[in-house]
Order: structure tokens, then C-alpha cells, then sequence
């Protein structure tokens, strides 16, 4: 993997979590609106754009798997942060979520 490779990798990785964060966020706002619907709808689509970052990931740990040499930089220190960051985002918004509608 080239340096540009693995820099359009983790820059991808970034804003598919980036997207997933705002759909997130999004559900939550809509949760307390009372829109369960809209909030699981974008619950999924975050979920989505989750699996993509996934993808993308997998294409390095791949790459490093058969014997390539990934530099292990800033850019990707950042991008695997920020994935696990929406993802711990994810759960606390799910469970809120539930909440809500126990509150409802």
C-alpha cells in the first residue's frame, strides 16, 4: 500500500465514521422528539456507513496481513480513534433510545 493509498484509506475510514456520527446524533434528536421511527431509521443508516468504514479497514489489516509494511502515522491513529469513538457513540445512543421510549 502506497503512502496515498493508506491516506485515502484512513481518510475514508474518517468520513464514513464522521457520516455514522451524524446519523447518531440525528437519531438521538429525533428519539426525543418522540420520532422512533425516524430514530431507528437512522440508527440503520449509520450502521451503514459503519460498515463501510469496516471495509475499508479490513483493506489495511489485509494488506499488512500478506506482509505489507503499513506506516503506522498520525492519519491512522486518528481514523481507527474516531471509528471507535462512533461506535462507543452508537451504543450510548441506542440505549438512550430505549430510554426514551421507556419514558414515552
Amino acid at each position: 500500500m502506497t503512502r496515498e493509498e493508506l491516506e485515502l484509506t484512513t481518510i475514508e475510514i474518517v468520513a464514513f465514521a464522521g457520516d455514522a456520527r451524524s446519523k447518531y446524533l440525528g437519531a438521538l434528536e429525533a428519539a426525543n422528539k418522540g420520532d422512533f421511527n425516524k430514530a431507528e431509521e437512522l440508527i440503520e443508516e449509520g450502521n451503514e456507513c459503519i460498515q463501510e468504514a469496516h471495509k475499508t479497514q479490513t483493506s489495511m489489516i489485509q494488506a499488512e496481513a500478506a506482509g505489507e509494511k503499513i506506516d503506522v502515522g498520525f492519519l491512522v491513529v486518528h481514523a481507527q480513534d474516531h471509528l471507535m469513538t462512533v461506535m462507543l457513540l452508537r451504543d450510548l445512543v441506542k440505549n438512550f433510545i430505549n430510554l426514551y421510549k421507556k419514558c414515552n
